[in-house]
């Protein structure tokens, strides 16, 4: 009776996660239904918590609707996560910071190629007191204009992307993520299991040394494998 209860519990839990899931990704039940290769009905009762799908069943959800199973065994809806009038004063301090940013990147690009205002301005056709705003930051400048600019002054628009607060945290975490699955699989598995982590953290060390140090740590071990 209690193990009983305990699976209601769970089977319930486990149907709002399924259908928060599902509604941050945007896709229908009939969609995700398609996906499993089950009746709509069927993945409509998973979702009301009155069955529960198999492991691999979630597995490939969580594949299709692009989240980590770990999700489904967790207590916190996508819904609750970076959403919200704190998230949005957040982005809205980033975008703010940012246009600093790219603005001060412009600036010193454009220093670094000696490229005046006024010569920039009249190469991309577009006023200098426009350029001076960009630079300072109190004027957002469109993507195709950013890469317009950046362009004339030898640079690519990917120079630009990213920066700090959330949405350049996120940027970097999807660029980290494609940069391991790029990886062979046995160095994914070699990274990605918590035991591994002294070798990475001393593999990152031995990249910030000088190429002295380095040199005679390298030396150092030669001795001691010989």
């Amino acid at each position: 009776m209690k193990n009983e209860l305990a699976i209601t519990i769970r089977t319930k839990k486990l149907a709002v996660l399924i259908r928060d899931a599902r509604l941050a990704a945007g896709r229908t039940a009939a969609e995700c239904a398609a996906a499993l290769g089950i009746e709509k009905d069927a993945f409509k009762q998973y979702e009301r918590g009155e069955a529960a799908p198999s492991l691999p069943e979630l597995e490939a959800l969580a594949y299709f609707l692009d989240v980590p199973v770990a999700h489904f065994w967790g207590s916190r809806a996508l819904s609750e996560e970076d959403r919200g009038p704190e998230a949005a004063e957040r982005i809205a301090e980033s975008l703010s910071l940012r246009r600093e940013g790219i603005g001060a990147g412009l600036r010193a690009l454009r220093e670094e190629a000696g490229r005046s205002l006024d010569d920039l301005a009249e190469a991309i056709e577009v006023p200098a007191a426009d350029l001076e705003a960009y630079e300072a930051g109190s004027t957002p400048i469109s993507a195709p204009h950013l890469e317009l600019l950046v362009g004339e002054l030898g640079g690519t628009i990917q120079d630009f992307t990213g920066g700090n607060g959330p949405v350049g945290d996120w940027i970097r975490e999807r660029g980290n993520i494609n940069n391991l699955l790029a990886m062979p699989a046995e160095l994914q598995d070699f990274v990605c299991k918590p035991y591994n982590r002294p070798y990475l953290e001393i593999a990152h060390r031995l990249s910030t040394m000088e190429v002295n140090k380095l040199r005679n740590v390298a030396e150092g071990l030669l001795e001691i494998t010989l």
